[in-house]
């Protein structure tokens, strides 16, 4: 990157310092801007956090107590010296953000994870212009293209309806934050999902009122642990964070099945690997397409590429025209689950 850049890498990740502020920063700085609440971009040790507005009261329950977090309405302009920070809408979970920087008339764009499918639970991305964009690529591969999220929660309703049948409960995993919800968003919508309730594992529950309290329409749920003594799951859909896969905490619902709800379900052998009886094809991140359409709206002339397949889609975008070249960062997204990468983050509670 060239010294006049408005974005550098540094140690702690990636840096503005012309307005004194780091984009989801890997260590402790002074100011930290949030794109949005996982672990992998959410650290303790800041001493003032930026985030949109939606995104504030997930900060809160997942920052130590007493840390100092300004919650920034989706498209107000903040001056930091001679930078104008504002945040956009990036459709990857409940406030989540693109983070814009303008200095001179230039502007640099984050997106930190995104998505550009329909999600009930959370704003629709924004297509924010910019001369440079920094863009996720976790799933930067042509093999990587979604499905409408609707089709794929009826054949979990159908998975669960045959795990009934079966005399097994239907313990579906999730990320916490995010896809849990979304999942409870989608049977909301469904008719033949009804009013039925759904049991979640008691580091989701907290997350669902969350966003129940941002006014988010989600199905029904109670909690494992507040169910009677004895109480039967067969047929049962069952919300459980990875971190629970082959747990003792499994042990109360009896028989069962396992799936997983995430975007690496594309490959078979990622369902083998995680050692589940099913795939739900479910990603909160942009596809193959939505990666290479966003850069192309935007109008960006120059495109950095962070989290993930970086080299596939930074080929993609040369060959499109565009000045493209990766951004090494420490973690890599979505992937960072295979790696035994588990939510919260350190220091949060559960």
């Amino acid at each position: 990157m060239d010294d006049d850049d408005l974005l550098t890498p540094t140690p702690e990740g990636l840096a503005c310092p012309a307005a004194g502020l780091h984009v989801d920063p890997w260590g402790p700085v002074d100011t930290a801007v949030i794109t949005h609440a996982h672990a992998d971009h959410l650290r303790p040790g800041a001493a003032r956090y930026l985030c949109a507005a939606p995104s504030a009261p997930l900060l809160a329950r997942r920052l130590p107590a007493g840390a100092a977090i300004e919650a920034v309405p989706y498209g107000a302009r903040v001056p930091l010296g001679g930078v104008t920070l504002s945040l956009h809408p990036a459709g990857h979970v409940l406030g989540s953000a693109q983070v814009r920087l303008e200095r001179g008339g230039e502007v640099w764009v984050v997106t930190g994870d995104f998505k550009r499918a329909p999600d009930p639970t959370c704003a629709p991305f924004e297509v924010v212009p910019c001369d440079v964009l920094v863009t996720e690529a976790t799933f930067g591969l042509p093999i990587y293209r979604w499905r409408p999220a609707a089709e794929v929660v009826g054949e979990v309703v159908a998975w669960v309806r045959g795990c009934g049948e079966r005399g097994r409960a239907a313990v579906l995993l999730c990320y916490a934050l995010g896809k849990a919800q979304r999942v409870l968003a989608e049977l909301a919508a469904l008719e033949a999902w009804g009013e039925r309730r759904v049991w979640l594992h008691g580091a989701i529950a907290p997350l669902v009122e969350a966003y129940r309290a941002a006014g988010v329409r989600l199905a029904p749920t109670a909690v494992v642990g507040d169910a009677p003594r004895g109480a039967r799951f067969a047929g049962e859909l069952v919300l459980a964070p990875p971190s629970a896969h082959r747990s003792p905490w499994l042990r109360r619902l009896g028989e069962q099945e396992s799936a997983l709800a995430s975007g690496w379900m594309r490959l078979r052998r990622e369902r083998r690997r995680r050692g589940v009886d099913r795939g739900f094809v479910l990603s909160d991140h942009a596809d193959w397409p939505a990666l290479l359409r966003t850069a192309r709206e935007t109008g960006a002339r120059r495109v950095l590429v962070t989290h993930g397949h970086t080299d596939a889609l930074v080929r993609a975008l040369g060959e499109a025209g565009l000045d493209a070249a990766a951004l090494p960062t420490e973690f890599q997204g979505e992937a960072d689950f295979h790696a035994g990468f588990l939510e919260p983050a350190a220091g949060a509670p559960p």
